[in-house]
């Protein structure tokens, strides 16, 4: 991908003035209707967009942030109604508008990117197809929409746009896929786009890639954004202004920076508690929570919506609803107590710490040149090629590296879904394991667990969740009667779930309580090894943070030993011990975690650090890999790595020889044919940085 200009301008902090504003959201209420009454979703909404701004809204799933787009779209379901306040959009009041009057709207004015870019095309059809449709409903002929087509998709930086317009959605990348809607809704020149969790099954650089081409575009194409995500760090990248939603209700609203650095709603500190920092770590203290639950939607209530969560809480917040206190012109607040916000008391005791990890001289798992071959039309694809890893009893150890590189793959090779190639040995307690699990012992299915990363396709949908985790818990712990009705009870408080849950089916709840079912049922067989494949990848951030200490409290308790993949750097930094990188299918770098963050690192490894987006506003320069992630069926001759690495010696060795993987420094290995000093060097880390 080609280099993007870094100190775009940025709209001033300061709210938008509503002459000139794209959206303005005035005071807005949705109702749903159900089961013969209304339930009250969205409660007194204003907030306004100006012209090429930037607006995040963010807090838990089931606040009202995709409601409000939705209701900005005028796409509320059949039940769902604005029943007071208006919505305009350059000017125009969207529920006056005529059905010829929404389809302008919706075809010229207003675009969404929704978080699934796979459901958001047809498979059916090629994408040239499904793009070129955009420009044809505009009134532009075939032939010319297809060269419209060719022009867009290289707006959006994809460089071969014949090969990808000729291919099917399901033959290009997660990161590709994204590009192309993004492609798709900005075709018709949008006044506003909105982008409803754009980059949350992206990797770190796919991810910093699609952020950085957003926010080009917003400036050439003169676009407003409202950007929705429960990653408050992307937020603090990307928008200008923030308003923090709790309830159906916007609680805090004011400048970005000034809300991350002085939030003024006790809310707003409890979703920043809830992030791992810097150097926050598992031994150092667990991270903070937000105690008790999310009003279900529609649930009526007195005084402040957040008073029943709330330590600084008094009688006066139940009894009277907080007015929109002014901070100053551009910020404010709907907390009675909001000059005392940042005093809030800790939901989870900051001094919790664990001891250091004893060292132990047998591994509970130990992979030897383990690799996996998949043969597709004709093409052997390397998935996983001579793995070696050593695995602690007790220890994390996180597996990173961009979407393709073979972490979930290795993941799928523990525990027995997928079966090895000849020769691979993967042992558990000095025993070595079956190839699948259908040839492992009852002890060992229950060993070993796993977490899925799309609990779709790992809940049955006819179950309940109580028969979900039940069955675990008979089956594999051989736990009954009220022994088991209270580990359930115990259970499902852990993943932060209440008992109304136990008797719903995956379809009735969202995306993060559905993987927290999943995590659950995982815990209820009390295994020795969990493999954890982006458990908190579909999470908010303070429901992360709990499932975080609870993985931690666990692992010291139990002594529970995990393989922890994740897109999310800081997530893995806060709760491995060591860390493997992968690319290819090869570990490229594996170490102690603080080794491997602070360095020297590998080349790829720094790449990936720099793509993280940073809360704090203090991340490095990104340094922008070229090209695309190679074929793992035709991977590059020497140094699989070299056809995009910024650091690749001028000697011609890295085009040509295989580096070998060997240790650099004691306990940190490396496959790099630059010595670790000059990487010390190139990377700016303290010479006395060693292990």
């Amino acid at each position: 991908m080609t280099a993007t200009p870094t100190g775009l301008a940025r709209t001033p902090d300061r709210p938008a003035d509503p002459s000139q504003a794209t959206v303005v959201v005035d005071e807005v209420d949705v109702d749903y209707r159900v089961r013969a009454s209304d339930r009250r979703v969205l409660k007194g909404v204003s907030f306004e967009v100006g012209r090429d701004e930037a607006f995040g809204l963010v807090g838990e799933s089931g606040c009202g942030k995709s409601t409000t787009a939705l209701a900005v779209m005028r796409y509320l379901p059949r039940n769902g109604r604005v029943s007071a306040g208006s919505i305009k959009v350059d000017g125009e009041d969207v529920y006056s508008l005529d059905q010829d009057g929404l389809r302008h709207l919706r075809a010229e004015k207003v675009s969404m990117v929704y978080q699934e870019p796979s459901r958001a095309l047809n498979p059916t059809l090629r994408v040239g197809r499904q793009v070129a449709e955009v420009f044809e409903l505009n009134g532009i002929k075939r032939g010319e929409a297809l060269d419209r087509v060719t022009e867009v998709l290289r707006k959006v930086q994809i460089s071969d746009p014949g090969r990808v317009m000729r291919a099917y959605p399901h033959q290009l990348s997660g990161g590709m896929l994204q590009r192309v809607v993004i492609a798709i809704a900005l075709a018709s020149d949008p006044s506003l786009l909105i982008l409803d969790e754009p980059t949350t099954s992206l990797d770190a650089t796919v991810e910093a890639e699609v952020l950085d081409l957003v926010n080009l575009l917003r400036h050439e194409f003169h676009t407003s954004l409202l950007f929705i995500s429960h990653n408050l760090a992307v937020i603090a990248k990307m928008c200008d202004r923030v308003g923090v939603m709790y309830a159906g209700e916007v609680v805090e609203q004011g400048p970005a920076r000034e809300i991350f650095d002085d939030p003024r709603h006790p809310y707003t500190v409890g979703l920043l508690r809830c992030v791992p920092r810097r150097g926050h770590r598992k031994d150092s203290g667990r991270l903070d929570t937000i105690p008790g639950f999310l009003p279900a939607p529609g649930t009526s209530t007195d005084g402040c919506v957040f008073a029943a969560r709330c330590s600084l809480g008094t009688d006066r917040c139940t009894e009277e609803t907080p007015p929109r206190y002014e901070i100053n012109p551009s910020h404010h607040s709907r907390c009675h107590f909001h000059e005392s916000a940042g005093s809030l008391q800790r939901a989870t005791p900051e001094d919790v710490t664990y001891p250091p990890l004893a060292p132990s001289p047998e591994p509970v798992i130990r992979l030897q040149g383990v690799s996996k071959t998949f043969h597709v039309h004709g093409e052997s694809v390397h998935a996983v090629v001579g793995v070696d890893l050593d695995i602690r009893p007790g220890e994390t150890v996180g597996l990173v590296g961009e979407s393709g590189c073979g972490k979930t793959t290795l993941a799928r090779l523990l525990v027995g879904i997928t079966a090895p190639d000849a020769g691979s040995v993967i042992e558990f307690a000095n025993a070595p394991l079956g190839p699948t699990s259908a040839k492992r012992s009852r002890e060992q299915l229950r060993a070993m667990q796993i977490v899925f990363q799309n609990p779709d396709s790992a809940l049955n949908r006819r179950h309940t969740v109580r028969h979900l985790v039940n069955r675990t818990l008979f089956r594999l712990a051989g736990i009954s009667g009220k022994e088991r009705d209270d580990r359930l009870l115990e259970i499902m408080h852990s993943v932060r779930m209440e008992p109304r849950h136990l008797s719903m089916r995956p379809a009735q709840l969202s995306g993060g309580l559905k993987q927290r079912v999943a995590i659950a049922r995982a815990f209820a067989g009390a295994p020795r090894v969990l493999v954890c494949d982006e458990p908190t990848s579909a999470l908010d951030v303070s429901v992360q943070a709990a499932i975080l200490n609870l993985l931690a409290d666990l692992q010291r308790r139990e002594q529970v030993t995990y393989v922890f993949i994740s897109h999310d750097l800081g997530v893995v930094r806060y709760l491995a011990d060591r860390i493997a990188v992968l690319y290819l299918g090869r570990v490229m770098e594996f170490g102690p975690a603080e080794v491997v963050f602070e360095g020297p690192h590998h080349p790829y490894t720094e790449a990936l650090l720099s793509a993280v987006p940073s809360l704090d506003g203090d991340g490095t320069d990104r340094i922008r890999l070229s090209g695309e992630l190679p074929s793992p069926a035709h991977p590059p001759s020497g140094c699989v790595f070299h056809t995009r690495c910024p650091r690749k010696l001028s000697t011609g060795e890295c085009e040509t020889v295989e580096p070998p993987f060997v240790e650099v420094e004691p306990g940190h290995s490396m496959r790099c044919h630059i010595a670790v000093g000059e990487l010390r060097r190139l990377q700016g880390v303290d010479a006395e940085h060693a292990v």
